[in-house]
């Protein structure tokens, strides 16, 4: 391992020596680029005086189909889910390198971050209280999207040599289209889809996190770690190569402890400020349901409402983005679609429980102090909420928040590594080399304000949704049928219980 902790050790110095100017030259040179590609990616086209991104119409328009094509799996599905999680089927001699349960818990540390707690009170500011009920249709109908997506995953991936396997989206577009004779249009749109997935990673799933961490560490100890940006990002760079140099069972293994924890630790104090603002709950719910119809003071009304509810939604659980199938295909099983339906329990765990109990954190606060947040937005607002009622809240909001950060950063850590060995080939070397940059960069995040390379880079990972779902609709059919057959088979007993 010292062969690789040396160059990352240098690497580091190197970039802390010279970040001074590296970011307004990097931002000079990228704004130009960011503007046109998140102009693209972003297009927006007005209705009823609402702007609607066309992106996230995308993703909500294949919600909506694979809702009512798996016929309402996410309901159906559900109580089946929660068997497999449990490992009630679990067969220890498949193949795979992680449990459902781990592969669940990767996936969602992927997409449980900085957004569930302050994205959510910035959807609920500019879209009112109606945007929480949207938010919650948003995210019901894609748990269909993760389970076509994850379903494929694990039937299209590649089992290497030494036991590890390798799936996603850049697998199934590959070779789901060649099977339908598109050979040269799977391999173009599976190899965008591994650069996109590659750049995000570098970007969105790690400066950004890292970035905000620092921030959040920064803000809670009252500035004291002014200009020692480059200090955090050292610590955060070898803890998370600590973890990620072993793979995705060492990720598995450090996510399936950190996010039981973050989730219940973050729930269970937002259930008691919620509880504490008691007198509030029956209007605050009630303005969620009359804000959904009505969006009173929201731009383009009720439309404008289920607008921001929908996009702040895709953009939390990455329904229709592909990354988390990475994750769930490493999982150890021989039926595709039993992973299907446990990613079902991902957009519910990550929307449907977290995004809401934050949005009724400030719904609530709100009722009962309507001034409650000042001029504070995103995650300040929501730590104003809690501060409320307990003082001392924001220092365990901000552990909470790096916390999810971290997690966030090890998982995609993976989804950028298999977007680089669907490039570049499965060699130790090479994913070793790969890890070393990921480090670098996540020490870069603490330093450097890359405002437009992250902004390619959040475009990025919205743009291979394109190909992602395009590659969903074609394949839909073939999802189906493993689903069918496999109830065919659970019903007469031929699959059976290993618990």
């Amino acid at each position: 391992m010292h062969r690789f902790i040396l160059p990352l050790i240098f690497s580091l110095l190197f970039i802390t020596s010279a970040h001074a100017g590296i970011d307004e030259t990097i931002n000079n040179l990228t704004k130009p680029i960011a503007i046109l590609i998140g102009q693209i990616v972003f297009f927006k086209i007005p209705i009823f005086g609402a702007q609607l991104p066309v992106v996230v119409l995308w993703l909500v328009a294949g919600a909506v189909f694979f809702t009512f094509y798996m016929g309402f799996v996410n309901l159906r599905g559900f109580k089946h889910a929660i068997q497999l999680v449990r490992g009630d089927y679990a067969d220890p001699d498949s193949a795979g390198e992680v449990s459902h349960f781990q592969a669940l818990a990767t996936a969602v540390s992927g997409t449980v971050g900085i957004g569930n707690i302050g994205g959510v009170a910035v959807a609920v500011t500019v879209g009112g209280p109606g945007a929480t009920f949207w938010l919650i249709v948003a995210g019901f109908l894609g748990m269909s999207t993760k389970f076509v997506e994850c379903t494929l995953g694990v039937k299209y991936r590649s089992e290497n040599p030494d036991g590890s396997v390798s799936g996603g989206p850049m697998y199934y577009l590959k070779k789901g289209f060649a099977d339908r004779g598109m050979e040269g249009f799977g391999k173009f749109i599976g190899t965008f889809y591994a650069i996109g997935i590659f750049i995000g990673a570098l970007g969105i799933g790690n400066m950004f996190q890292s970035n905000q961490a620092y921030v959040q560490l920064n803000h809670v100890s009252g500035g004291a770690l002014d200009g020692l940006g480059w200090l955090v990002g050292l610590i955060l760079a070898a803890v998370v190569f600590v973890v990620i140099i072993g793979g995705i069972k060492s990720i598995a293994k450090v996510t399936e402890k950190v996010v039981p924890f973050m989730a219940v630790f973050y729930c269970l104090f937002a259930l008691i400020v919620i509880l504490l603002n008691y007198a509030s709950i029956p209007e605050a719910i009630a303005n969620i349901f009359t804000g959904a119809f009505t969006g009173e003071g929201v731009a383009g009304g009720a439309l404008g409402a289920m607008i921001i509810g929908f996009q702040r939604a895709v953009f939390s659980n990455e329904a229709g983005i592909g990354s988390a199938s990475i994750a769930h295909a490493a999982v150890r099983t021989d039926e595709p679609v039993t992973e299907g339906y446990v990613s079902l329990l991902e957009p519910f765990i990550d929307t449907i429980v977290i995004c809401t109990i934050t949005a009724l954190v400030i719904g609530t606060s709100q009722v009962a102090d309507p001034g409650f947040a000042g001029d504070a937005k995103g995650i300040a607002m929501t730590s104003s909420a809690f501060e409320r009622q307990f003082s001392w809240f924001p220092y365990p909001l901000a552990l909470a928040a790096v916390l999810f950060a971290f997690s966030t950063m090890i998982s995609w850590s993976y989804y950028g590594l298999k977007g680089w060995t669907y490039m570049f080939g499965e060699g130790e070397k090479g994913q070793n080399i790969y890890k070393v940059i990921f480090c670098a960069f996540v020490a870069l995040g603490c330093m450097v304000q890359l405002g437009p390379l992250l902004d390619i880079s959040d475009a990025l990972v919205f743009l291979i949704c394109v190909p992602n779902i395009l590659g969903l609709y074609f394949l839909a059919p073939v999802v189906r049928a493993e689903m069918n057959s496999y109830l065919a088979r659970l019903d007469s007993g031929e699959i059976k219980k290993f618990k």
